[in-house]
């Protein structure tokens, strides 16, 4: 996430960071200054050295292993990768509950994307075998239908009676037609494992790229939107906005209402974000209750009003629990933008659109707020 907040702190210290960052070191390293007797060091290679320090400091502050899923999970937090887990962190450590292995183990797996996947890859290589199957059948029964012909072709009498050779001839052609046909059995199989396994293909991208709670692209998705449309943009030189919106006290919605109904308070915001949506305007389910969008050919501020518009709509709606009949009360959320081309890539827009509404969050939620 990479947040810096109030008098210059980075959000690694927030985590248990024995270091930390002073305002003088940071100033040195902003100046290119390195080690005694090497040249300046380069501003990527200084960035690097940040995160891997930021990623060290929260896993030994925190007691974790250093295995590769903690350092994956690690490195999509302060890398801005992942915002929303790198926000559940953030608000951990505020509430002072310590960040266990088994919490983390929990919230970074929250949008199932790994069992899809492994789902997904079980059916493609049950796909892939059957139809290796098929086709080794099909192999073999051309390999068949070349020897019998080859035997019968040798075994044909070469005496110049010409009865005997209508004869040598008809049994011949009676093989050919026998051993086609079996031949195109097979291949008529090939065909059909062939279909089947394009389909599954299909579905396999298809499932790859949508969340199965909302019927919205997933994250996975929505960073080949952005990209697509980050390129486009700015050849046809037109506006580009990004937005991350999140459900308001969302854990109290299912702690006290169930998760069932938080999936469909989820649901809900999902589908009334979506009715904004156009071939120039995309909203994702980023994980968990956050949500992020694109829009195209609008300025910060247009694109605040579209979504301003659709917070305020959805919170005069009136929610009831399903199951006891009892009202929910006021539903809200909240949500941060940023002008893509008002940073270095969209992976930065993407960071300030979270902080605004990290801001957002700590000035009351219920509210959109335009990164400054």
């Amino acid at each position: 996430m990479g947040i810096e907040f109030e008098g210059g702190s980075r959000f690694f210290r927030l985590f248990g960071s024995s270091k930390g960052t002073d305002d003088s070191s940071e100033a040195g390293a902003e100046q290119g200054e390195g080690v005694a007797g090497r040249s300046p060091a380069h501003p990527l290679n200084a960035a690097h050295a940040i995160l891997m320090q930021e990623i060290s400091d929260f896993l030994l502050g925190n007691g974790l292993s250093i295995t590769a899923s903690n350092l994956m999970a690690a490195h999509s937090a302060f890398s801005g990768e992942d915002p929303a887990l790198a926000r559940k962190l953030l608000d951990r450590r505020k509430s002072g509950q310590p960040i266990t292995q088994d919490w983390l183990d929990q919230n970074r797996t929250a949008d199932g994307l790994q069992e899809s996947v492994k789902k997904i890859v079980g059916a493609l290589e049950t796909s892939l075998e059957s139809f290796s199957q098929t086709t080794r059948s099909a192999h073999a029964a051309a390999e068949s239908y070349n020897s019998q012909i080859a035997q019968q072709v040798s075994s044909a009498p070469a005496s110049a009676d010409p009865a005997s050779m209508v004869a040598a001839l008809e049994a011949i052609a009676s093989e050919m037609i026998a051993r086609g046909n079996e031949f195109a059995s097979e291949m008529q199989r090939s065909e059909a494992e062939t279909q089947k396994l394009r389909k599954e293909l299909e579905k396999a991208r298809h499932d790859a790229d949508v969340d199965h709670l909302t019927g919205l692209p997933n994250r996975r998705a929505f960073e080949g939107l952005l990209d697509r449309h980050f390129r486009e943009a700015r050849q046809e030189a037109e506006n580009l906005c990004v937005a991350f919106c999140d459900i308001d006290h969302f854990k109290r919605v299912n702690d006290t209402h169930g998760h069932d109904t938080g999936d469909r308070v989820i649901r809900a915001i999902a589908d009334s974000l979506a009715r904004i949506t156009n071939d120039n305007c995309h909203v994702a389910r980023q994980g968990g209750e956050e949500f992020v969008m694109l829009f195209r050919g609008k300025t910060p501020q247009e694109a605040f009003d579209k979504l301003d518009a659709v917070r305020e709509n959805f919170g005069a709606r009136h929610f009831i629990n399903r199951s006891t009949e009892e009202p929910m009360g006021q539903i809200t959320f909240s949500g941060g933008i940023a002008d893509v081309f008002a940073f270095a890539n969209p992976r930065d827009a993407l960071k300030a659109a979270d902080e605004a509404l990290y801001r957002a969050k700590e000035e009351g939620r219920n509210r959109i707020m335009l990164a400054g």
